[in-house]
């Protein structure tokens, strides 16, 4: 037995030995070709996110692609309701002829505009509500918040990574809006007089104002998160937030333009009134009779008296000489877009930055 037991015990410490030096080996010099294939495939395959960033994206995922998504469609769908108008503008050989000749003709057209403004107006309080107001709210709420405060990552960096890769999605989708709007407004920007360039719909929706709108709202609405640590409550707040916003930007907007006033040339009292001309597109602050001390009068003034003798001698013992009106230039649209945008970016900015002061103790 002795002599069969020994070589057998041999053989098998000889082959534990191969074994043991083809791994070794194997591990030191590298793994074979379908281990070296399956490490690539899996270094491919690794997210292109990572750390913080991932982690915020991971969060806000569902909302950042809703947002994208719904940008592609909007460019889209603005790219084709300007092919379509483009090819009635041909038709009809516009610029040749007036639109004003075209009136039903060019109405669904106009109407799209109409049902496109409503959507874009209403992007800065979507954003706010969906996107700004559940930014911190939900950490605050769930406790996410303190489990990151736990971790070697400061606070700062959270709410900058939060912050700026909400900006990101935000700045561009809603500047693609713009820029689209504005391509597909264009054409009949200067001659189509029914689409009044300072209304809400179209100074809201194209230059930089819809971002700056946008960011302020977003960015407000997460601090009302931060403050209230709910998220329901936040939406709530941030949307009364963001529309009282609308309604004070919408009262100081024409604010920030120059107003231009031209008089009509003086006149006898009492004799018939010229109003002075203006420009087209020029938006229409107010109109009123000027009297021979300069004094300005209502143009309801005389309105009352019956007949061209009755109304004359009632301007005549009114002293009315003349009109004037004040208004606002198209040329002056973009210069107030900016102007009124710095000072939204830079409300935006103080938001931001009461943001880092309040949350660098009283976050968790």
């Amino acid at each position: 037995m002795s002599t069969f037991t020994s070589p057998s015990t041999d053989d098998t410490n000889r082959t534990t030995a191969r074994t043991m030096n083809g791994t070794m080996n194997a591990t030191m010099n590298g793994p074979r070709h379908g281990a070296r294939n399956a490490t690539t495939t899996q270094a491919a395959r690794r997210p292109r996110l990572s750390g913080m960033t991932w982690l915020v994206w991971r969060q806000h995922r569902a909302a950042f692609w809703t947002v994208i998504a719904a940008t592609v469609l909007g460019v889209a769908w603005i790219a084709y309701q300007r092919g379509q108008m483009t090819d009635f503008l041909d038709a009809y050989g516009f610029p040749a002829k007036s639109l004003d000749d075209a009136e039903e003709e060019f109405k669904p057209y106009a109407g799209a505009f109409t049902s496109v403004t409503t959507g874009l107006t209403a992007i800065p309080v979507i954003l706010g509500v969906l996107l700004g107001a559940p930014l911190f709210a939900g950490d605050l709420e769930n406790g996410t918040a303190k489990l990151i405060a736990a971790q070697s990552v400061s606070r700062n960096r959270w709410l900058a990574m939060k912050l700026g890769l909400t900006g990101l999605v935000v700045v561009p989708t809603t500047a693609a809006l713009s820029a689209a709007f504005a391509w597909w407004w264009s054409p009949v920007k200067s001659d189509y007089v029914d689409f009044g360039w300072a209304s809400r719909e179209f100074f809201n929706t194209t230059g930089p104002v819809p971002v700056a709108l946008s960011l302020l709202s977003v960015v407000g609405g997460a601090a009302i998160g931060v403050l209230l640590r709910r998220t329901l409550a936040a939406m709530v707040v941030t949307l009364g937030f963001t529309v009282v916003l609308q309604a004070v930007w919408g009262s100081v907007k024409l604010s920030l333009g120059d107003i231009v006033t031209v008089t009509s040339k003086p006149v006898s009292p009492g004799s018939l009134i010229t109003f002075p001309e203006v420009p087209r597109t020029a938006h229409w602050l107010g109109t009123s009779y000027v009297s021979g001390s300069g004094k300005l009068l209502d143009v309801t003034t005389c309105t009352e008296a019956l007949g061209e003798e009755a109304t004359s001698a009632c301007m005549k013992k009114a002293d009315i000489v003349g009109a004037s009106i004040d208004y606002i230039p198209m040329s002056q649209m973009s210069g107030m877009q900016w102007f009124g945008s710095s000072i939204l970016f830079a409300l935006t900015a103080c938001v931001v930055v009461f943001l880092f002061v309040w949350c660098r103790k009283r976050l968790v």
